[in-house]
């Protein structure tokens, strides 16, 4: 796969935030080894999806990236032409006169450099010998959507058979990826461990939909209760609230309960729940309903087709 995060995740450098969320997210549900067992690269693609979401999706790596600082996988870059800090040091071997012309490659200069060190002195790099940070994990969770945005604790357990404590933030995204400091594997020499990074699965909900902070809930409501008005009971992620329904609603319109959508740990605003409204017939329509509209249709004329019929003639 190519070492480009953007072209990893189909984007371009004028990509905003948002879009890199989707795309991930998007990429992830198509990718992930746990979602397609017989997809023999999928893991591949999952593990470049993630590392080029790493880069990206922080202001500050992105902006190090595109300034040529770090590579696609996040490695810092050798500085062109850093030979030339190094012209007057005793460790110095890359003169000219020591087996290198002017147009030698600098990356080949700093390699050089790194080899003599290493034989002068006891222990390969460096004299307490080599160290490095361990690797990071990589895992999925599936998550219920109601914990997702109320937030939980669960467990997960690891390959070796430990069982691993992970907490859930209120308003935990679909693809988001949680990263559990010094839980990867174990470092080399004195470096430290690596990370665990778990990626979150949020499942379907059968009453709520998600758009961003914003909570989705169609309610069915009767024709009388269209007609008339009312107080009606409505569930929320929270648990069951009241709604106002004005008279004359019709199908389709949409009310807003502001402060009963998804929640952020971090204090930020939280949003709204909007109730899309739809009016459901009675099963049963008894005779004296349908005389009483019988008799209501010969002295009130109303034709709700009116301005779609005069729209699709113009």
């Amino acid at each position: 796969m190519p070492n480009d995060p953007y072209e990893i995740l189909g984007l371009t450098k004028v990509a905003s935030a948002d879009d890199i969320k989707k795309s991930y997210r998007k990429l992830v549900r198509t990718s992930h080894p746990d979602l397609h067992p017989d997809d023999t690269e999928a893991e591949a693609r999952f593990k470049a999806i993630s590392a080029a979401y790493e880069i990206l999706k922080d202001p500050e790596t992105r902006a190090r990236y595109d300034a040529g600082e770090i590579d696609g996988l996040g490695a810092e870059r050798p500085p062109r032409q850093y030979y030339r800090d190094f012209s007057e040091s005793p460790d110095n071997s890359y003169q000219q006169g020591h087996g290198f012309g002017p147009d030698v490659d600098p990356a080949e200069i700093f390699a050089e450099i790194l080899r003599n060190r290493g034989r002068s002195r006891s222990g390969g790099f460096g004299e307490r010998g080599f160290s490095a940070r361990g690797s990071d994990a990589r895992y999925t969770l599936d998550v219920a959507f109601l914990d997702a945005a109320r937030g939980t604790e669960t467990r997960i357990t690891l390959p070796d058979g430990q069982n691993l404590a992970v907490k859930i933030p209120r308003g935990t995204e679909d693809g988001q990826t949680l990263r559990l400091r010094g839980k990867g594997a174990a470092g080399f020499g004195d470096g430290p461990p690596g990370d665990a990074l778990i990626t979150v699965l949020v499942g379907a909900h059968p009453v709520f939909d998600r758009d961003g902070d914003d909570i989705l809930l169609t309610l069915p409501i009767s024709i009388d209760e269209a007609v008339l008005g009312g107080k009606v009971t409505t569930p929320t992620i929270d648990g069951p609230v009241g709604l106002t329904i004005p008279p004359g609603t019709s199908s389709g319109q949409v009310l807003r309960l502001r402060g009963r959508g998804i929640g952020h740990a971090k204090g930020k605003a939280r949003g709204d729940q909007l109730v899309e409204l739809r009016i459901v017939a009675w099963p049963d329509i008894d005779q004296d309903l349908r005389d009483f509209l019988t008799e209501w249709r010969k002295t009130h004329r109303f034709d709700p087709r009116a301005d779609l019929m005069k729209g699709a003639s113009a």
